[in-house]
């Protein structure tokens, strides 16, 4: 919420306590001085009037998972090992998913307690690049290559999917890159040539690489990894 908001919702103050508070420097927000009255208060920031301490905030938490198959992407399943399962990490419970991956897909996967961060990663609009290595069933023509760039209409949502990048990598392997995250949409792009995909595994979201960590370990996002989304 905004800073004059938090102030005025605190029982010691009212809307022109907060206002002046806030004119005459004394209120801190992570640690500098804030005359902003609509600067953005959130869980993790650290508020302080002169050197009282309103807020200490939460430390926000950030991890990149190499999410293996049969593992799924929830924060709790009566019957399969979720991904909070493979993080030895407390307060678990306060972690979620930015974004899912289906049970037989293995690959990057980033969890935090951060919601607008999460959110941000996941809205329609972010359209941040997710790279997938996709093994299929029967071979790979070059015609997927131009059908995918055009898009594809799914009549179930009447939509045309953005124009994605294929890049063949063998007989029955290539590299797809989405900049959108449409149910099962790998699975129903290939399904327009009748070829079914046995293997999925995400590369890439955006900036971040999945790189050589080892299936179903995680390791913390650096800040400068976090800021770039």
């Amino acid at each position: 919420m905004r800073l004059d908001r938090f102030l005025s919702n605190l029982p010691r103050f009212n809307r022109q306590d907060a206002r002046q508070l806030i004119s005459q420097g004394r209120i801190r927000l992570d640690g500098q001085e804030c005359r902003d009255a609509q600067a953005e208060v959130r869980e993790f920031s650290r508020v302080q009037l002169d050197d009282e301490l309103l807020q200490a905030g939460k430390a926000a938490r950030y991890f990149m998972l190499h999410k293996p198959v049969g593992v799924v992407s929830a924060t709790c399943h009566p019957e399969h090992r979720t991904v909070l399962d493979l993080l030895d990490e407390p307060d678990k419970d306060d972690l979620h998913l930015a974004g899912r991956l289906d049970l037989n897909t293995s690959g990057l996967l980033l969890i935090s307690n951060d919601g607008l961060w999460t959110r941000r990663l996941t809205l329609p609009g972010s359209k941040q690049p997710k790279v997938y290595r996709v093994q299929t069933e029967q071979p790979i023509s070059t015609e997927y290559i131009e059908v995918f760039a055009r898009g594809l209409y799914f009549a179930y949502e009447d939509l045309t999917t953005l124009p994605a990048e294929l890049e063949i990598l063998g007989s029955h392997s290539a590299r797809l890159t989405l900049h959108e995250g449409r149910y099962h949409q790998v699975k129903r792009m290939f399904g327009h040539f009748q070829n079914k995909v046995i293997g999925l595994h995400r590369e890439r979201i955006g900036p971040l690489e999945l790189g050589d960590l080892p299936v179903g370990n995680y390791r913390v996002l650096s800040d400068e990894e976090v800021a770039a989304f």
